[in-house]
């Protein structure tokens, strides 16, 4: 009976702790339709490809090629240029009859998409080449046999056995020197193809890609939960509310616990970055400092983010609660997932998520050495993102003031 009377304290606590409820029928549901919405979106990767002095036929074979967007470029040099600018995932270029295919790398589905459309394509335009020589070839092989005919005609009846053997020798080596220059020509047109990769080289996978978004999300993550649970516990133990009864100014509390667990931040966001870098060998084009700077100012908005959501939470185990609400989103829209497989209203939910900024500029300086000053956009959202979060949590502090 006791265990009973137990039973159904506990059920009441629970039955009146109405937020607990929700996030555990409402959280599940709510991350059910998230993966349904994300993974039944098209699997197929787009590309875009830049060439220089290609044949119309080879650029239009390519693009007819599903998910395959075919720009024409009047010199490498303006290939580049769009490379570079992300506008294009690779560049072919023909020299002659070779061709030189220059890939950005930094998705190596992408590059293995743009191999094999080349690859179709080539073998496309090859195909009609032969059909259109083995056509000549064959009106050749009849006009032959007619001057044939019309030889052995004109020969006279005295010599015809002697002819005929002269005209079959002529015949054979007629054969024997068509067939030796159309192997002659056949093995002068196949092309030589020469690959270069901007970052990585053939074996990068994709992992290389995920690596600059993990890397943002570690930081997250861990800076998400330990601050948001310590600030819990400061309220829970009684003494958030004792420092909010002295005449010290809300503000004052935020900005102290903000610098407090913003030094470990930084250490931990330093350890994450140097070892990831370090550890697992991820080739860095651009500065590692500014990856450690992009990431610094992560943790903070990260530091905010798990303050105001201790708030909410009256119990370690509401905190935990919250994380598949808020930390579940960030990795669907963050990139990790490519964006443009998505229908367009599903992609647009990515530019309220934090972390798809974060795993943008960080991907831009790893991969294609981009200047962290040349990263205004995303470095200012993140900026907007911690100035909003930090003044709503010196207004979330009113509501547990005393006095």
């Amino acid at each position: 009976m006791r265990t009973i009377a137990i039973m159904n304290r506990v059920l009441k606590e629970l039955f009146r702790d109405k937020r607990t409820l929700a996030l555990m029928f409402l959280a599940p549901v709510l991350v059910m339709l998230l993966m349904s919405v994300i993974f039944n979106t098209n699997s197929s990767t787009d590309v875009n490809v830049g060439t220089v002095a290609v044949t119309q036929k080879l650029n239009k074979e390519m693009g007819s090629i599903k998910h395959v967007d075919v720009k024409s470029y009047d010199s490498k040099a303006d290939a580049d240029k769009a490379l570079k600018a992300a506008k294009i995932d690779a560049i072919i270029k023909k020299n002659g009859k070779n061709f030189s295919l220059t890939y950005a790398n930094t998705d190596s589905s992408k590059t293995s998409a743009v191999k094999l459309a080349f690859k179709n394509a080539l073998t496309a335009t090859s195909i009609d080449q032969l059909k259109s020589a083995l056509k000549k070839s064959t009106k050749a092989t009849v006009k032959l046999q007619a001057q044939l005919i019309a030889m052995q005609k004109q020969q006279a009846a005295a010599s015809q056995a002697a002819g005929t053997a002269t005209v079959t020798q002529q015949a054979a080596a007629t054969k024997a020197t068509s067939t030796n220059h159309a192997t002659k020509s056949t093995s002068q047109t196949t092309p030589k193809i020469t690959n270069h990769y901007v970052y990585g080289d053939k074996d990068t996978g994709f992992f290389a890609k995920m690596v600059p978004i993990l890397m943002g999300f570690f930081v997250f993550f861990f800076v998400f939960l330990i601050s948001g649970m310590a600030l819990l516990k400061e309220r829970t133990t009684g003494t958030l509310d004792r420092l909010l009864a002295t005449p010290v100014k809300r503000s004052s509390i935020v900005y102290g616990y903000m610098l407090s667990y913003g030094i470990l931040a930084i250490l931990q966001t330093i350890v994450i970055v140097v070892v990831t870098v370090w550890l697992l060998g991820v080739e860095v084009v651009g500065n590692l400092a500014s990856v450690i700077a992009v990431n610094l100012l992560w943790a903070l908005v990260a530091l905010a983010f798990g303050i105001l959501l201790s708030t909410f939470a009256n119990s370690e185990f509401q905190m935990m609660q919250f994380i598949p609400l808020v930390v579940i989103p960030q990795i669907f829209f963050s990139g990790l997932i490519p964006l443009d497989s998505m229908a367009k209203w599903v992609s647009d939910i990515s530019t309220v998520i934090p972390l798809k900024y974060s795993g943008d500029a960080v991907t831009a300086i790893i991969m294609r050495g981009t200047s962290i000053f040349a990263l205004g956009g995303d470095i200012l959202v993140l900026l907007g993102f911690l100035v909003v979060l930090t003044i709503l949590n010196i207004v979330g502090l009113r509501r547990y003031r005393k006095v």
